[in-house]
């Protein structure tokens, strides 16, 4: 849970297309993340996300905390 806190959105962003999703433009500062599964996630490109964004995104993903923590 430690590694989870200090996260910015580039480096999450980063990690989901790493997990095989694929990055399309959202509105604004935000980015639309397109998983294998289906599931589109949106996340703001920003300096730091809150921990409960990033957690609510991983759960949505389908991943795991572990497997999300082996991407970045």
């Amino acid at each position: 849970m430690d590694k989870i806190r200090k996260i910015g959105g580039h480096e999450a962003i980063r990690a989901f297309v790493r997990a095989g999703g694929v990055m399309r433009q959202g509105k604004g500062n935000h980015v639309n993340i397109k998983m294998p599964s289906g599931v589109t996630l949106t996340l703001p490109w920003v300096e730091e996300l809150k921990t409960g964004l990033l957690m609510a995104a991983i759960k949505k993903s389908g991943l795991t905390e572990e497997k999300y923590i082996g991407y970045l």
